[in-house]
C-alpha cells in the first residue's frame, strides 16, 4: 500500500456515513427542523429516537432529496445531497416507513425493477438478488406476490431492496410499524448482522426505546429538536439516569406513559 492510499484509506473512515450540519426546515410558519445536528459512523447502527412529530420523517426526506434542503447541510460519506446528489445518493439504501413494493408482482420482479432504476441489467440483477432472498430467508419464495407476504416478510424484501446496489448507508424509518413481537425482533436482528457482516452504517429512526441497545449511538429528536446525541452511556450519565426511558422522559419533560406511546 502506498502512502497515499494508506492516508485515503484513513480518510474514507474518518469521513461520517451521514453528516446533519444546522438543518432547519419550516411547512409555511410551522418549524419542523430546528439546527439539526448529528452524525453517523461509518458501520456504526445509530438510533434516531423520537415521538410521532419529533421530525424524523421530515429529516429522512431530506436526506433522500425527496424535499430540498433550503438551510444547513447534509453530506452523506462526504458528498453533499443538494450539490452532489448522485454521488451522495449512491451510497444510500432506504426504507420508508410506508411500504414500498408493488404487491401485484413478484419479489424477484421488485427487485429486478429496483436494480434497473440504479443502472443494473436484469443479468447482473439477478446474480445480486439471490444471495439477498439467501440472507432475506426468502429463496424459496422469490416468484411469488408480494401480496402473499406478511407484513415481516414484506420488510425483509425491503432491507434486500435497498442494499441491491451495495450501499454503504441505510436508512430505515419507523422499520417495525405494525409488526408483532417476533418480526420486530427478527427485523432488529437482521440489520444488526448487515453492520456486523458487511459493515453497513445505520440510522434507524423509531419511537420505541425498547429497540435501542446498550452499545448504539443515539440521537433524541423532539418537536424538530436535538436533545441528546452521542452513545447511550454518554447520554445515560449526561442525564443522570439509569434508563433510556428515564432519560428521554427527562430530556422531553414527557411522562412515561407518553415516552412509550405509540406515534
Amino acid at each position: 500500500m502506498t502512502v497515499a492510499s494508506a492516508i485515503s484509506a484513513i480518510e474514507q473512515k474518518l469521513t461520517p456515513a451521514l453528516d446533519v450540519a444546522n438543518v432547519s426546515h419550516a411547512f409555511g410558519a410551522r418549524r419542523a427542523l430546528d439546527d439539526v445536528c448529528f452524525s453517523v459512523a461509518p458501520a456504526s447502527f445509530t438510533v434516531l429516537l423520537g415521538l410521532n412529530g419529533a421530525g424524523k420523517s421530515t429529516l429522512f426526506s431530506l436526506i433522500t432529496r425527496l424535499y430540498a434542503t433550503r438551510s444547513g447541510a447534509i453530506r452523506i460519506f462526504g458528498h453533499d445531497v443538494a450539490r452532489e446528489p448522485g454521488a451522495a445518493l449512491r451510497q444510500l439504501g432506504v426504507v420508508f416507513q410506508s411500504r414500498a413494493l408493488d404487491i401485484d408482482i413478484s419479489i424477484q420482479q421488485n427487485l429486478v425493477y429496483h436494480a434497473a432504476l440504479h443502472g443494473i441489467g436484469r443479468g447482473e440483477a439477478l446474480k445480486l438478488i439471490a444471495p439477498a432472498l439467501q440472507r432475506a430467508g426468502l429463496t424459496d419464495r422469490a416468484g411469488e406476490k408480494v401480496a402473499n407476504l406478511s407484513g415481516g416478510q414484506m420488510r425483509r424484501v425491503e432491507i434486500a431492496r435497498a442494499l441491491l446496489h451495495g450501499p454503504r448507508l441505510l436508512l430505515l424509518d419507523e422499520p417495525t410499524v405494525g409488526l408483532d413481537i417476533k418480526a420486530r425482533a427478527d427485523i432488529l436482528a437482521r440489520v444488526r448482522e448487515l453492520l456486523t457482516e458487511q459493515g453497513v452504517g445505520v440510522l434507524w429512526a423509531t419511537h420505541l426505546i425498547d429497540e435501542i441497545a446498550p452499545g448504539d449511538d443515539v440521537v433524541v429528536l423532539h418537536q424538530g429538536r436535538v436533545l441528546a446525541r452521542g452513545p447511550v452511556a454518554e447520554v445515560l450519565a449526561a442525564t443522570a439516569r439509569p434508563t433510556m426511558t428515564a432519560a428521554f422522559t427527562s430530556l422531553t419533560g414527557l411522562d412515561a406513559a407518553d415516552a412509550s406511546a405509540p406515534s
